[in-house]
């Protein structure tokens, strides 16, 4: 009898390839078809329209749906709690294509009601696996707490302190009743069918104190694609950017620049730089850009992901002063283009830093930022370019980490 062929469904808000998530998704997608399986790809449609892939997509919802999901977010902190019909409509989709694995990625975004679909998965019989990008599923409300110091999550939320941030809600802190609705709707499939994939250790020992942590967990780090990021000798991307060729080159990447990412950190470390350095900032608004010190130079933000590792690869240092984050790419990029890393000691940010990829420093320390800058400098990028490669090259290649979703979708099979 002919084997038949599995099916992988995996759910995120948004496909595009520009986001971390969405890139994740689809080229996972594009191994498991590699290696013989069908690959089902369910994403917010009033987000994102319909973009191509390789996997067959199943949109979800529409621009309505998504933007009651957001009335009710904004009024109610209902995050989560609305697009009803959409969420049917999408467990009918389940059931005709009858997956083998689901892989959920995000369910926050405006387009799911995670009861409904909890509901459902808690009662048929399909593995679920689920990265955990960030904190939103074990919070009442937040998708990270580390900036504002906050652990009600450990045994229940109330009185936010970030109900105005994303997903923000300007009438209601509905954060206490939000936990006690995650609590019960994502421990309801059965354990032996569900496993928590953190892309980071520090956010699987973060969850090991929350409501999940009786769950199967498997830790698999972010990977990237190393034929792109690799270092690059570009005197063009210079003259692209006007970036000067006498100075020493202090690069920051954030996709939306923020106290959190560390915007203050670097106004504050551009008052101490000498007038033989300069800050690049890739990322910058028109708004942030009128705000610039003559010694940072903005970019703004760019899909150009070959302008991206040229940027890595002349710059002398990357700095990612980040306050709150999980796993963050940019450390990872920045390393596999040859240049070393200064982070703060922030969440999983430290992860991929080693002595010889980088320097992690205390949070808020700018000092020491500037100190280790020095230190890079003078001992020269041709100092760290080849560890830096090799260590990418050991534990970022993008193949082997989504191969390993594709080892633990066949533990998980193996368990039913």
């Amino acid at each position: 009898m002919e084997k038949q062929t599995r099916k992988l469904l995996q759910i995120n808000p948004v496909i595009r390839t520009n986001t971390s998530t969405g890139r994740i998704m689809q080229e996972i997608g594009e191994l498991a078809i590699k290696n013989g399986w069908q690959s089902y790809i369910a994403y917010s449609k009033g987000r994102d329209g319909v973009k191509p892939s390789s996997s067959e997509i199943i949109p979800v919802g529409d621009k309505f749906s998504v933007a009651w999901h957001g009335v009710m977010t904004r009024l109610f902190d209902c995050h989560g709690l609305a697009s009803n019909r959409a969420t049917r409509k999408f467990i009918r989709e389940i059931e005709r294509i009858k997956p083998d694995i689901i892989h959920i990625h995000n369910i926050h975004g405006y387009f799911l009601n995670y009861k409904i679909l909890f509901d459902y998965l808690s009662k048929c019989e399909i593995p679920v696996i689920w990265t955990i990008h960030d904190c939103w599923l074990y919070t009442g409300h937040c998708y990270h707490y580390s900036f504002a110091k906050c652990d009600k999550w450990k045994s229940g939320c109330g009185k936010c302190p970030q109900q105005h941030l994303f997903p923000a809600s300007l009438l209601l802190d509905r954060s206490a009743k939000n936990y006690i609705d995650k609590s019960e709707s994502f421990t309801s499939i059965p354990p032996r069918r569900f496993m928590i994939a953190p892309v980071s250790d520090w956010i699987r020992s973060e969850m090991s104190n929350s409501f999940l942590k009786d769950c199967q967990y498997r830790v698999i780090h972010n990977g990237i694609d190393l034929n792109i990021f690799a270092p690059t000798e570009s005197s063009a991307i210079k003259s692209k950017y006007g970036l000067p060729d006498n100075k020493h080159i202090i690069l920051g990447l954030a996709s939306i620049w923020s106290k959190e990412k560390g915007w203050d950190d670097f106004m504050q470390l551009a008052t101490r730089i000498s007038d033989d350095e300069v800050i690049v900032l890739v990322g910058i608004d028109q708004k942030q850009s009128k705000m610039l010190p003559p010694n940072i130079i903005g970019i703004s933000r760019t899909d150009n992901i070959t302008d991206l590792a040229a940027l890595y690869s002349v710059a002398d240092v990357f700095v990612n002063p980040t306050w709150q984050d999980n796993y963050p790419t940019v450390n990872l990029e920045a390393i596999a283009c040859g240049t070393p890393v200064i982070t703060y000691r922030t969440g999983g940010s430290v992860e991929a830093i080693t002595d010889k990829t980088g320097v992690i420093v205390e949070q808020g320390d700018v000092d020491a930022i500037l100190e280790a800058i020095r230190d890079i400098e003078s001992k020269g990028k041709d100092y760290y370019r080849e560890d830096c490669r090799e260590y990418a090259v050991k534990h970022f290649n993008k193949v082997e980490r989504y191969a390993d979703y594709l080892q633990l979708y066949e533990e998980m099979l193996s368990q039913k």
